[in-house]
């Protein structure tokens, strides 16, 4: 089995999974363009609190006991020599490719450029920005939305913040009405205007927004938290756009394979096995994935066994922190969903942001 070469492209939640379930069973290479792991769970403080500046941040040095990381960019997969492509030249020969580049973020949840540095300088600059700011206006009232304001809210006291939100209901995506009131409720009480109905677009002048109705609003300061991209332009610029389906995703089977691929795989954030985008559904494809591969490497065996197929995942926990002392948990109970409150989103998420699971998942103590 160690002389099976497996490439994973992408070192965010799903691949750094994948690629630790592997290493003992094959040559793993891990291709990411950051020289650091990336805990996005985490960026939403660190772009508000100083503090929390390197928490993001997690060297990938104990990922791997076999396999190595390379830092770089990925440009295409050739299917016919069965090698990964880098921009500096360098071809990774793979006897499974696996696509887990996942989905890029608006900032602050975002990690820009290609070193840790330039994303301190970045999250700096959004610190010294809400520090000095008036008015800030926050666009999209889902889970990310919602817990910015929280953040932004108790890192400014004095701050006028407006949250802008499309839909009727905060939190309407995740179906569940009473969570998005117990947010509006908790926003409210700390000071936070929040605006429902209301679709919002840059204004004609500088630090103003226009709603749908043509209401103009000005605010000094403004953050999008209105959904994610997929990372596959590179796939489609290296010739394998017919991977992709309409909205940019990776097209895969119930194996999570690239739909007529043997031997590449798709997970995490990036494929269209699942519209809920959070990390457990991330981290449950990298272990489906992890699993399929060692079949798919091991099916010339006696004791071949049969892939597993995936489930999607409709309905999962979801935590949404209010800063690090209080929040609202959603848990999935036959026929409806139970909406828990500070104890357990504290004890779960909000205290610590998930820091220490993801420290011992890289190979670091917590």
């Amino acid at each position: 089995m160690h002389d099976s070469d497996v490439v994973v492209i992408g070192g965010g939640y799903a691949g750094v999974r994948v690629a630790r379930r592997l290493d003992a069973t094959a040559r793993v290479t891990l291709v990411d363009r950051k020289d650091v792991f990336f805990h996005r769970i985490a960026s939403l403080r660190a772009g508000v609190r100083p503090e929390w500046s390197v928490t993001p941040f997690i060297p990938y040095d104990r990922l791997l006991a076999h396999g190595r990381v390379v830092v770089g960019k990925a440009l295409r997969i050739d299917t016919g020599a069965r090698e990964v492509v880098l921009a500096t030249g360098e071809r990774l020969p793979y006897d499974v490719v696996v696509i887990a580049t996942g989905a890029d973020y608006p900032e602050p949840a975002r990690f820009t450029g290609t070193t840790t540095e330039e994303t301190l300088k970045t999250f700096a600059e959004h610190q010294q920005k809400i520090a000095g700011a008036d008015h800030v206006l926050v666009v999209g009232g889902g889970p990310s939305g919602v817990e910015l304001s929280a953040e932004i809210r108790l890192a400014r006291p004095d701050v006028r913040i407006t949250l802008a939100h499309s839909g009727t209901e905060l939190l309407h995506n995740t179906g569940v009405e009473r969570a998005g009131r117990r947010a509006r409720a908790w926003l409210e009480d700390h000071d936070v205007e929040v605006r429902l109905d209301s679709f919002m677009s840059p204004g004609n002048d500088f630090g103003t927004y226009r709603d749908a109705r043509g209401n103009v609003l000005s605010a000094d300061l403004s953050f999008w938290a209105t959904g994610t991209t997929p990372n596959t332009l590179w796939l489609r610029l290296g010739g394998h756009g017919d991977w992709l389906n309409a909205a940019g995703h990776v097209r895969v089977d119930r194996t999570l394979r690239v739909e007529g691929r043997r031997d590449v795989f798709a997970v995490g954030d990036v494929n269209d096995a699942t519209e809920l985008k959070i990390t457990p559904a991330a981290l449950a494809q990298a272990d489906l994935a992890a699993w399929n591969i060692r079949t798919h490497l091991n099916s010339a065996g006696r004791h071949r066994r049969e892939p597993r197929l995936y489930r999607p995942v409709h309905r999962t926990p979801i935590i949404v922190p209010f800063g690090a002392g209080d929040g609202l948990t959603i848990v999935p109970v036959p026929g409806t969903s139970a909406v828990l409150g500070t104890r357990t989103s504290v004890l779960v998420k909000a205290k610590t942001l998930m820091t220490p699971y993801m420290r011992r998942q890289l190979g670091y103590t917590a």
